[in-house]
């Protein structure tokens, strides 16, 4: 198993986007191995769309690889999905990395856009597929439960041959669905004992289904700070996760504070768990914060986990 760490955002932390392209700067020049963005569109906070961010990023670097976390399938369409895939892997020279998920019951889009969540997993397992065949496909005619094409085509195809298709999400649905479909599997924000069983479950069913997954493909996700568990950033980002995930949650469980030894601690259990690549976020407040911390990762955590 390869050890590798990539970071995350969610909401725009950067006081401007200038001190954004720096961070950037900063990751691509060091041994940061993926920056992940991720997904939201209604919401009154400042989330940047990802498929977007991830063009974006495709220009500004040249090593750095770069993934969607997660999108979100049955809020867009699969061809044109697939299509922004397929040019983003292109004009990279192959370092997108797409992960899809069947989003919650509880985002914010379905009431925005007068959906319903109802039937979201058969959906996106219909997308999954059509976007494999556009992937691998000269022409398409799918006539289905939710999408229908006559002759439809994506060129150019992405630069990776099989672009990788990595799956989020933790139910018995998203299990089948990765061991079934995926190349890869994304936690969301989840401990390590509440990862492990889940990486059991794929490793059995997709060996079971003929296609096991490589055992580099698992990745999963945590916050960490250099510094104290009192410090206020801290509590905040504590009190926001037990409101997202409607009970009291203890944060020693979710994230990693302290010194590097710390950090390096966490990423070992879920190593345990089965996990190998990670998508870090920095709990930190403010430009300067967010750079130092960033900058203490890559001296004193990324030298002794990346093998």
């Amino acid at each position: 198993m390869s050890v590798r760490i990539g970071l995350g955002m969610a909401t725009f932390p950067f006081s401007s986007v200038k001190n954004f392209w720096r961070w950037i700067d900063l990751c691509e020049d060091s041994l940061i191995d993926s920056f992940w963005q991720t997904d939201r569109i209604a919401s009154p906070q400042p989330f940047l769309e990802s498929m977007s961010m991830m063009a974006a990023v495709a220009g500004a670097t040249k090593r750095l690889k770069f993934g969607m976390n997660v999108v979100v399938l049955p809020f867009r369409d699969p061809m044109l999905l697939a299509k922004e895939c397929a040019t983003i892997d292109f004009i990279s020279e192959g370092r997108l990395l797409p992960a899809f998920g069947v989003g919650a019951q509880i985002a914010p889009e379905w009431g925005a856009q007068h959906r319903t969540p109802k039937g979201r997993g058969r959906q996106s397992d219909e997308a999954l597929a059509l976007m494999q065949r556009f992937w691998t496909e000269e022409s398409v005619t799918h006539d289905g439960e939710f999408y229908q094409y006559t002759n439809a085509s994506v060129s150019p195809k992405p630069a990776q041959d099989p672009i990788p298709l990595w799956i989020g999400g933790s139910s018995k649905a998203a299990i089948r669905r990765t061991a079934e479909i995926g190349t890869g599997w994304l936690a969301g924000l989840q401990t390590a004992k509440q990862v492990t069983p889940v990486v059991a479950a794929i490793r059995e069913q997709s060996a079971a289904a003929g296609r096991p997954l490589d055992e580099d493909h698992y990745g999963a996700g945590f916050a960490f700070r250099f510094g104290s568990w009192d410090d206020p950033i801290v509590d905040r980002a504590a009190q926001a996760l037990s409101r997202r995930a409607q009970i009291d949650v203890d944060p020693s469980e979710y994230y990693a504070v302290g010194e590097a030894s710390d950090i390096v601690a966490r990423v070992e259990e879920y190593k345990r768990a089965g996990v190998s690549k990670f998508v870090l976020s920095v709990l930190a407040s403010g430009d300067d914060e967010i750079f130092s911390q960033t900058q203490r990762l890559i001296d004193e955590v990324l030298p002794l986990v990346h093998e």
